[in-house]
């Protein structure tokens, strides 16, 4: 694509303005320090403007002119770098219809447009709307029912009448669905299952990623709400509730019965105790431990948790913690000298 074109596709102005025969080809995009005289790259991160200096892109996107290279101004590059790059590359998608390896129950209704592909097994009373794109070796239980432009990667698997909705996008090895881990005492100090009755609930536009697991329910259900994004290799327990639009990075897990309320972020390694309650729009650095409720709009670091800001102050003094003993030991020496 043209400068020119592109820019008007991502309703961004350019800069300088484009003179007749100087509309530069734009071939893909790639970063700052890979992209070459063909490609678009992209600045969102004012650390990273003195790259700019270096790179050998044909345009970038940033919120201001940048000199001696074509602009594209945006509001939000790094939203419209998202925009871009699905201008330029569309992943390869099966063409509809049913591999004659899949093994669909009688009772299972597809809507049209269904791709199926090799040794999918789709169970008795499923039902799944429009579009549908199902990879190899895809599960789906009795009983689920999922809605429009679903897509499932291979190894993924929905468990028996679950819910899912519309344009959710499962990565590889995805469980929907499995048991929730409830175990009661026995007298013997053995252990007895405690039957996982509920369900989980995904609502529209929610993407997990590989390796994860969003347990079912003990009684009622587990729920991730809408535009809720879950990373690789983490654990939601029984009965938990993700809010909307939450991102929940990798390695993180909830005990059961956590309530993430809307716009939270919970960065790598976060973990999360049960019964409690994480309000909107709160921030959970890496690595920290939530042991309690977390207020509307905190930002919390450590382990247990505390104020992010505080956590910084308190850090920084612990590396210093040697220097500050050795000095409490001389003053006490000193003072024990002058008595």
């Amino acid at each position: 694509m043209k400068i020119s074109e592109l820019a008007a596709a991502l309703g961004c102005t350019v800069s300088p303005s484009v003179e007749p025969g100087g509309d530069v080809e734009i071939t893909g995009v790639s970063g700052l320090e890979q992209a070459g005289p063909g490609q678009l790259t992209f600045l969102s991160n004012p650390k990273y403007a003195p790259k700019l200096k270096l790179t050998q892109a044909g345009a970038v996107l940033a919120a201001k002119p940048v000199e001696g290279i074509a602009t594209l101004i945006s509001t939000n590059p790094y939203h419209d770098y998202a925009r871009a790059l699905e201008l330029f590359y569309q992943p390869p998608r099966p063409a509809p219809g049913i591999h004659p390896s899949a093994a669909i129950a009688g009772s299972a209704k597809i809507g049209v447009g269904a791709s199926i592909g090799a040794f999918v097994a789709v169970g008795e009373n499923v039902v799944i709307g429009r579009n549908a794109v199902l990879h190899p070796h895809v599960v789906i239980y009795a009983g689920a029912t999922i809605g429009d432009d679903f897509t499932a990667h291979s190894h993924s698997v929905v468990r028996e009448f679950c819910r899912v909705g519309n344009r959710v996008i499962l990565q590889n090895n995805v469980v929907i669905g499995g048991d929730g881990f409830g175990f009661a005492k026995r007298a013997d100090r053995s252990h007895h299952k405690i039957v996982q009755s509920g369900i989980t609930v995904i609502e529209d536009d929610v993407e997990i990623q590989s390796l994860t697991s969003i347990d079912r329910a003990s009684m009622g259900e587990t729920r991730v709400k809408r535009g809720a994004k879950i990373d690789s290799l983490v654990q939601v327990g029984h009965n938990c509730i993700v809010g909307e639009d939450n991102i929940i990075c990798s390695q993180t897990g909830l005990a059961g019965s956590s309530v993430l309320e809307k716009d939270v972020l919970l960065a790598g390694q976060v973990g999360v105790s049960g019964h409690l309650t994480i309000h909107e729009g709160a921030t959970i650095y890496a690595q920290s431990g939530i042991g309690g409720d977390v207020a509307a709009g905190a930002r919390m670091s450590g382990s247990p948790a505390f104020d992010a800001g505080e956590w910084l102050r308190a850090i920084t003094a612990f590396q210093k913690l040697p220097e500050i003993l050795r000095s409490v030991r001389e003053l006490k020496k000193k003072s024990e000298a002058k008595s």
